[in-house]
């Protein structure tokens, strides 16, 4: 049997690691990702937006995009509610343990503040896959091509971006929220919302 360089063993594994969350270069990620049994979709449909335009300081890129549980997110509008708007994929090992905390918050705040998810630079069976097995229901809107991670200037996840009713930009959580108790302090420092 031939004699297999460490180097060659270790270079593949040292590559997948260095590679950590980033979005890539772009273009269809579902054509590179293997793939996916199809799953049955679990979240829900992204919720009707009322007509007033986002106003604030600073908002986020007047976008829109179709939902995984149907219906639209139209970035342009305000949201009507306070709302966090979590930037996620199917290739980001650090949203896998942070979906569940955002899962038990919405459920938690039952109205007061909503959590919309925006599935970035993914395959749509990758993403329904990868929320049903995280147990998540919150709608979550599909940017297959990452427009909004372009948009904003980034390109890891997660991130969350904390809006007040009108739109307005009010905080921006860059990496995971580690916990419920966590992410109900950021609310209630960055919306005002106790739960």
């Amino acid at each position: 049997m031939p004699r297999r360089s460490l180097s060659a063993l270790v270079l593949p594994v040292l590559l997948v690691l260095l590679a950590g969350c980033t979005g890539g270069s772009g273009g269809d990620a579902s054509a590179s990702t293997p793939s996916t049994p199809t799953a049955v979709n679990t979240t829900q449909a992204c919720p009707a937006q009322p007509d007033s335009a986002a106003s604030g300081t600073t908002t986020l890129p007047k976008l829109h995009f179709s939902c995984l549980g149907g219906g639209t997110l139209d970035l342009a509008k305000a949201p009507g509610v306070p709302t966090l708007v979590n930037l996620w994929g199917s290739w980001c090992t650090p949203c896998r343990d942070e979906l569940p905390v955002l899962e038990q918050f919405d459920r938690a705040a039952a109205g007061k503040v909503r959590v919309l998810g925006v599935v970035s630079k993914d395959g749509k069976p990758q993403a329904e896959s990868f929320a049903s097995d995280a147990g998540v229901t919150f709608p979550s809107a599909f940017d297959g091509q990452g427009d909004l991670m372009a948009g904003v200037g980034i390109n890891v996840l997660p991130y969350t971006y904390f809006l007040a009713a009108d739109g307005a930009v009010t905080y921006t959580q860059v990496g995971p929220v580690g916990s419920l108790d966590q992410l109900r302090q950021l609310v209630a420092t960055h919306l005002g919302v106790q739960l």
